[in-house]
């Protein structure tokens, strides 16, 4: 059967294509780009915008371990309705993803869901204690696309060498999570007058920046490549930038929250607004947008991270630290980075999909012929409201419940299926989604 997306505003990051245009799709690959094209049914997508589906590098989906938050199916739902058709997992599960029976684990169970591409990232150090290397030869063959000790920095200077240098042998690129928890510790928000105000402990930029730079030249050491996870500093922004310049191989991931949020807004002590980095001041949020704006911040992940409200319900300083980001992506990259004028809809489009999968090495982010036919659709004008029951993720663990987004996903295909559809695409007879993927609420 021969799908065609029809009258879609069509834009391809790989050769640089923005117009209108209509896609051809065939046994789940991309068969034919061009006008007036003709298949046995059809998707009408006149007054959106067409685009390879997004590629999350950082995301937490929660299994094994910690289900009540996430799994790797509501994790996977909650992508597929943001628009997220490639997602890189976190290995701080419990256990945690340290082995290659571990990865295999993860592998097995998104082949089942038969939905989004899941790429299992892996620890660095066994039980990310920062000690032993993990065998990341194995953990490549076994599915594994990065190593990563995320949630915490590796202590050991010469640990983080050994591990750079294994990993750059073995051809998998190292997730740099850059904290200094001896700075850190006890902190539960950046430290400044918003922290002082509220009487908070605070986490000092020096505990992320200190580790931005350690973690770059022991990169250049090493001659190996690192990728920075979550930068939020302006002065994080500079050493990335500088390095650069020295032609250091080091790319770098920024999130929404640090755009679109500053600590001056936590109010009534909202533990939805906790995260680790936490939120910045308005000079590092200018930082962050020309980062990305002239290429030292090479993509946009959302550091996807569920927690329970019962988790959340608690003393800010007490709650875990996280916030769900999938299904609010995409709102937030058009109303903070697109309608301002900060970025064109098609650099922001290159941030969520060519780049991200260039850094993980996935063929992924691009409308090619004969690449598979992941693809989202979506209305760049539509306006709504986050709401708490809007989520598809098991958490509703958002700073941005309640607050007017603009851009939305109207529908999601991974590899020629459909994965999620909403009210205004009417899907022809004999185009349905997945089984294995379909939930109750999935197809409204």
């Amino acid at each position: 059967m021969k799908i065609v997306i029809k009258n879609g505003w069509v834009i391809e990051p790989s050769s640089g294509f923005s117009g209108k245009s209509d896609i051809g799709i065939e046994n789940g690959v991309i068969s034919s780009i061009g006008t007036n094209l003709d298949g046995d049914v059809s998707i009408d997508a006149e007054g959106m915008v067409v685009t390879p589906g997004f590629v999350d590098i950082h995301v937490h989906f929660r299994e094994p371990g910690f289900e009540s938050k996430e799994t790797i199916a509501t994790g996977a739902r909650a992508a597929a309705h943001g628009g997220v058709t490639s997602v890189v997992t976190m290995p701080n599960t419990m256990p945690p993803i340290d082995n290659a029976g571990m990865v295999e684990l993860v592998v097995r169970r998104a082949q089942d869901l038969d939905g989004i591409h899941i790429y299992p990232a892996a620890c660095a150090t066994k039980g990310r204690e920062g000690k032993e290397l993990t065998e990341m030869a194995d953990l490549l063959q076994s599915g594994a696309v990065a190593v990563t000790d995320d949630g915490n920095d590796i202590e050991s200077s010469s640990v983080l060498r050994h591990v750079l240098e294994y990993a750059g042998m073995v051809g998998i690129p190292y997730l740099a999570h850059c904290e200094d928890e001896s700075l850190s510790e006890g902190g539960a928000m950046n430290e400044g007058v918003a922290s002082a105000l509220l009487g908070i402990p605070g986490i000092p930029r020096e505990a992320e920046e200190t580790r931005i730079e350690r973690n770059i030249r022991l990169a250049k050491l090493a001659n190996a490549p690192i990728h920075i996870q979550h930068v939020t500093t302006k002065r994080g922004v500079e050493i990335i930038r500088q390095a650069k310049r020295e032609g250091i191989s080091v790319t770098a991931e920024t999130c929404p929250h640090y755009w679109m949020l500053t600590d001056s807004q936590i109010e009534n002590y909202n533990s939805n607004m906790k995260m680790n980095p936490p939120l910045r001041e308005e000079e590092d949020i200018q930082a962050i947008i020309e980062g990305l704006q002239d290429g030292t911040i090479d993509c946009i992940a959302t550091d996807h991270a569920p927690h329970t409200r019962t988790e959340k319900n608690v003393p800010f300083q007490e709650a875990p630290f996280g916030i769900v980001g999938l299904e609010t992506l995409l709102g937030c990259v058009i109303k903070g980075l697109v309608n301002p004028g900060y970025l064109s809809i098609e650099k922001a489009i290159q941030l969520l999909t060519k780049n991200p999968a260039n850094i993980i090495k996935i063929n992924a982010g691009t409308l090619g012929i004969g690449v598979p036919a992941d693809i989202t659709i979506f209305n760049p004008e539509e306006e709504w409201v986050v709401t708490e029951d809007y989520f598809y993720s098991k958490s509703s663990n958002s700073p941005f419940v309640g607050t007017k987004l603009c851009g939305k996903v109207k529908c999601t295909l991974c590899c020629g299926k459909v994965l999620y559809a909403d009210k205004d695409i009417q899907l022809p007879e004999g185009l349905s989604i997945s089984p294995t993927f379909l939930c109750d609420k999935f197809l409204i």
